[in-house]
């Protein structure tokens, strides 16, 4: 088909991090490029889907903690298709009345995410760079699903690691904190190099030649990025580490996960 036969800014022969990630999770979200993107970067590392299934898996864990400290509504920053088990299908189970906002830098993303939320009211999806916090608090679906006056548990989650260091992004992280209230949740995974750092570099090469950029960080660096918030138990560890529950188990080294993962409270 024609590009011209799709929305603006959407280009399938262009792979799309947001559309690759859908793959991964078994989604139907996503067109022959991002299959390409994905087969090869399973080809580098035959254990990736598992890696995206638990990303997946600690996300689910994160939005029932959050829940169980009652949080009811969630910035989901970075949210890229909302496939299977996504943000508001396991909140509904939890919560009938919780909120989502999610917010994505990709017009794809944007465009499949409103088809599937359907006329939910409760859950909206708006197109925004994680970056202008300004721009993503004054969008008036935001503004109308986001109560900053009540606790909110800000999801980062498989995100940051497409956003290079630059003060943007350091005051973008500090603003978050700064507008939500104490008590208030920031919920994060981010890639590492893990105990297979030529791998990681390899499929960190294949998103760079996308057009996409990633940028792996360490433990130190995520928790500059993380500076305000003070991480729950058991802090800031490779995700299948972080409050695992019956069928999430990891088998061997977590570390092989090559995520990192954290759930922080404002004091």
């Amino acid at each position: 088909m024609a590009n011209d036969a799709y929305p603006v800014g959407i280009d399938p022969n262009r792979p799309s991090a947001a559309r690759i990630y859908d793959a991964f999770l078994g989604g139907t979200h996503h067109f022959a490029a991002d299959r390409a993107v994905a087969e090869r970067a399973v080809q580098i590392m035959p254990a990736l889907p598992r890696v995206m299934r638990a990303n997946r898996a600690f996300l689910h864990r994160a939005v029932r903690f959050a829940v169980s400290r009652g949080v009811r509504q969630f910035l989901d920053l970075g949210s890229g298709i909302p496939t299977e088990g996504n943000v508001h299908e396991v909140l509904r189970e939890l919560v009938p009345d919780g909120r989502v906002a999610y917010v994505d830098l990709d017009p794809t993303a944007v465009l499949h995410a409103r088809a599937i939320i359907g006329d939910d009211r409760a859950t909206v999806m708006v197109q925004g760079d994680l970056q202008d916090p300004e721009a993503i608090f004054a969008d008036p679906l935001v503004h109308g699903m986001i109560d900053l006056a009540r606790p909110v548990c800000v999801l980062m989650v498989a995100v940051l690691h497409f956003v290079p260091d630059s003060a943007e992004l350091t005051a973008a992280m500090r603003r978050y904190r700064d507008a939500v209230v104490p008590g208030s949740l920031l919920a994060v995974t981010h890639a590492t190099a893990g105990p297979r750092p030529e791998e990681v570099e390899r499929i960190s090469d294949l998103y760079n030649r996308t057009g996409t950029p990633m940028v792996l960080r360490d433990p130190q660096r995520l928790r500059a990025l993380l500076e305000g918030w003070e991480p729950v138990e058991p802090g800031l560890v490779h995700g299948p580490e972080w409050r695992p529950e019956l069928g999430d188990e990891w088998p061997g080294d977590p570390a092989e996960s090559m995520m990192l993962a954290a759930v922080a409270v404002k004091p």
